[in-house]
């Protein structure tokens, strides 16, 4: 039997953070919860919250790291290693600064760029090579202003902007899994403008 991937998204956990910008990975945990009614629990040895489910017809296990965020490696270590996961088989979501709100992109390898999270898995797996679903969240403009401005909550139309981002990645969750990378970047990396048009914006 081939390995079930990983998806993990990245956050930090309990109510005081829950909808800060910070934890746009934990909300593509929650809407592939609400569209495949995961059976998300604790799980002490994987160090977070954890589903072993089917999507698209594909094994997964679904992983929101309890950890603070700059431990996050260590979850996904933990599964990684008991599930067998191979690094191509790891899809990683989290926030990014460099993407304006509405924004997805995916990415396989590449740097951390800074981000405290993939800092942490590289560090844990020893591999920047895993595929990455990079969630605008907009930069506040000034480097001083970044930690007040992830752990802060957006306003509502830029929200609403991140959720609906959201929303589009897991649209094209089923492509990820049956290795159809440029079809998924094709259906992201295109997205309305404001006149209604579509066109590639990057």
């Amino acid at each position: 039997m081939s390995s079930p991937w990983l998806i993990a998204g990245l956050g930090n956990p309990g109510p005081k953070y829950e909808r800060t910008r910070h934890n746009a990975g934990f909300w593509f945990v929650d809407e592939l919860n609400r569209r495949h009614a995961l059976p998300l629990k604790d799980d002490r040895k994987l160090k977070g919250r954890a589903a072993k489910a089917r999507i698209a017809e594909v094994d997964v296990v679904v992983l929101a790291p309890g950890t603070f965020m700059n431990e996050s490696g260590q979850a996904l270590r933990a599964a990684v290693d008991f599930y067998k996961v191979p690094i191509e088989r790891v899809l990683v979501a989290y926030d990014d600064l460099d993407l304006p709100p509405g924004t997805v992109r995916l990415k396989k390898g590449g740097g951390h760029g800074g981000h405290n999270g993939l800092r942490s898995i590289f560090r844990h797996l020893g591999s920047p090579d895993f595929r990455r679903l990079r969630i605008g969240i907009g930069h506040p403009g000034q480097a001083e202003q970044v930690l007040p401005w992830v752990l802060g909550r957006a306003r509502p139309d830029e929200e609403k902007a991140i959720l609906e981002a959201i929303d589009r990645a897991a649209d094209v969750l089923p492509a990820i899994l049956a290795g159809h990378d440029n079809r998924a970047m094709t259906a992201l990396h295109t997205a309305p403008d404001e006149s209604g048009a579509s066109g590639p914006k990057d």
